[in-house]
C-alpha cells in the first residue's frame, strides 16, 4: 500500500471508534457530525477491506480484524504524537494536553489533589484522567493505555522494566472511633488481635497492610472488609479498629471522628510510593513536565507532613529518587 494515498486521520477515527464502540460518541469526541462519522466508517471499511463494526441488535461489535488492529493503531498514534511533541518546548500555561494516571483513592485524595488544585491556576489546559488501580495496571502502562502509574513500590513487581522514581514514604497507624470504649492512650497487641477488625482491600486485592499482617502471623477478628479509602469513615460509633495509611488518617481524622494509635505490631514495614512510566514517554516534554511537577509536590509533601496526634507519632521518612 502506498502510504501517500492513506489519510492518517482515518486512523484517528478508527482509534476513537474502538475506544467508544459507538458512531455517535466517536463523532462527539472528534467534534464532527454523525453523518460525517458514518462516512468515515465507510472509508475505513474500504481501507481495511473489512466491516470494522457490525451491528448485533442495538450494539455495534468490532470484527476480529478490528480488534487485532486496535492496539497497533493506538501505539502508532502515540508514537506520532510523541515525535511531534519532541519538536516543541512544553509550556504548561498555554498547552492543551490530557494525561491518564492510574492511582488508588488514597493517593488521589492525599497526593494528587493538590496537583489538581494547582492545574486550574497554573495549567488550565491540562486535564487529568485518573483511573483506579485494577489488576491490569502494569499491562495498561505497558500498552500505553495510561501515561503514569502512581502506586506502592511493593505492589509493582514489574517496576524494574519501567522507569520509576520514589515519591514519598508512608506508614500505617491504627484507627478507631474517637470514643472507643475499650482503648485508652494506647492499643495492645491483644486488643488489636481480639477487637472487631475492619480489613482494608484494594479492589479485588488485599491491601499491603493486610498482606503484612498475614505474613507476620498476626491474628485479627475480621468482621468487615472494605476499600481502604472509606475504611476510616466506617469506624464511627463502632468498636471496630483498622490499619490505615497515616497521611490519609491525618487528613480525614476530624471528619471521620477517629483517634490514631501506634500499631502494637512489631516489624510492620512502611510503604514507598513511586511513579512509573515507559521508555516511550521518557523524553517527551509534556510527560517530563508532569513528572517534575509530581517530584516537586512529593518534596513539599515530605517537608510539610502534619504532626500526628499524641496517640501516634509521625515518622516522616526521607525522600529519594531512584
Amino acid at each position: 500500500m502506498d502510504l501517500r494515498s492513506v489519510d492518517l486521520n482515518l486512523l484517528v477515527a478508527f482509534d476513537m471508534l474502538m475506544t467508544e464502540r459507538s458512531v455517535t460518541r466517536a463523532a462527539q469526541r472528534l467534534s464532527i457530525g454523525q453523518s460525517a462519522m458514518s462516512s468515515t466508517l465507510g472509508r475505513l471499511r474500504k481501507l481495511f477491506g473489512d466491516p470494522i463494526m457490525t451491528r448485533e441488535g442495538r450494539t455495534l461489535v468490532a470484527t476480529p480484524l478490528a480488534e487485532s488492529l486496535a492496539e497497533p493503531v493506538r501505539e502508532l498514534l502515540t508514537d506520532i504524537e510523541n515525535v511531534l511533541a519532541l519538536r516543541n518546548e512544553f509550556d504548561p500555561a498555554t498547552a492543551e494536553h490530557t494525561f491518564s494516571i492510574v492511582a488508588n483513592d488514597y493517593l488521589t485524595m492525599t497526593f494528587l489533589q493538590p496537583l489538581i488544585a494547582r492545574l486550574s491556576v497554573e495549567a488550565p489546559g491540562i486535564r487529568l484522567r485518573i483511573f483506579p488501580t485494577g489488576d491490569d495496571f502494569a499491562e495498561r502502562l505497558r500498552r500505553h493505555r495510561a501515561d503514569l502509574l502512581v502506586m506502592p513500590q511493593e505492589a509493582l513487581d514489574e517496576r524494574l522494566e519501567f522507569h520509576h522514581s520514589t515519591l514519598f514514604h508512608d506508614r500505617f497507624v491504627v484507627a478507631a472511633d474517637k470514643d472507643h470504649p475499650d482503648i485508652g492512650d494506647e492499643i495492645t497487641l491483644e486488643q488489636f488481635s481480639t477487637l472487631p477488625y475492619l480489613a482494608a482491600s484494594s479492589g479485588n486485592r488485599r491491601s499491603l497492610s493486610e498482606m503484612q499482617l498475614d505474613f507476620l502471623g498476626v491474628p485479627r477478628n475480621i468482621e468487615i472488609t472494605a476499600g481502604f479509602g472509606m475504611a476510616p469513615f466506617l469506624l464511627r460509633g463502632t468498636r471496630l479498629i483498622t490499619l490505615v495509611h497515616e497521611r490519609l488518617a491525618l487528613r480525614v481524622r476530624d471528619a471521620a471522628e477517629i483517634r490514631l494509635f501506634e500499631p502494637p505490631v512489631p516489624r510492620l514495614q512502611p510503604i514507598t510510593e513511586i511513579m512509573a512510566w515507559t521508555n516511550r514517554t521518557d523524553a517527551v516534554p509534556a510527560h517530563r513536565w508532569l513528572r517534575a511537577a509530581l517530584m516537586g509536590l512529593a518534596t513539599e509533601y515530605d517537608n510539610s507532613t502534619p504532626a500526628a496526634s499524641t496517640n501516634a507519632t509521625t515518622d516522616k521518612g526521607s525522600h529519594h529518587q531512584q
